[in-house]
């Protein structure tokens, strides 16, 4: 099972959704990519992910490019603009889905309202791949 994680930075979203698919089960293959990929993850993200004893350290924001000659299970895009944008694959792409998901870093307000929004959203991609894994993957015989 291998699968290719999208969103517009791959600082966020992407990273969360990746690093929540490896937590379930570590023998499906996972990667996430952006198709304008930031520098850095983002710190926040870094830290709500920590708060669940998830580490996104060594995490790297990559570009899709990297991607498009593999073959993937599947290839979920977590952001409007990356469904809008996602390139074509040159290899195999069993099932593409779209589940879009706020972007954190575009949350104003103080720290505190921020980091608000970071759990919010960090929680609303758990919910859905752990839903999107149980009824997707988890029943592969």
């Amino acid at each position: 099972m291998k699968i290719l994680v999208l969103c517009t930075g791959n600082s966020c979203r992407s990273q969360m959704a990746e690093a929540f698919l490896r937590s379930f089960d570590r023998n499906i293959e996972v990667f996430s990519a952006g198709t304008d990929p930031a520098r850095q993850v983002h710190p926040w993200a870094i830290q709500v992910m920590s708060e669940l004893g998830i580490s996104l350290k060594g995490h790297t924001p990559k570009n899709v490019a990297l991607f498009v000659d593999e073959d993937f299970d599947f290839v979920i895009t977590v952001c409007g603009e990356a469904n809008e944008t996602c390139p074509s694959f040159l290899g195999k792409v069993n099932k593409r889905l779209h589940a879009g998901f706020e972007d954190p870093a575009k949350a104003t307000g103080s720290e505190e309202q921020i980091l608000a929004v970071f759990r919010k959203v960090r929680d609303e991609i758990r919910e859905w791949f752990y839903r999107f894994y149980s009824e997707q993957i988890r029943t592969i015989p």
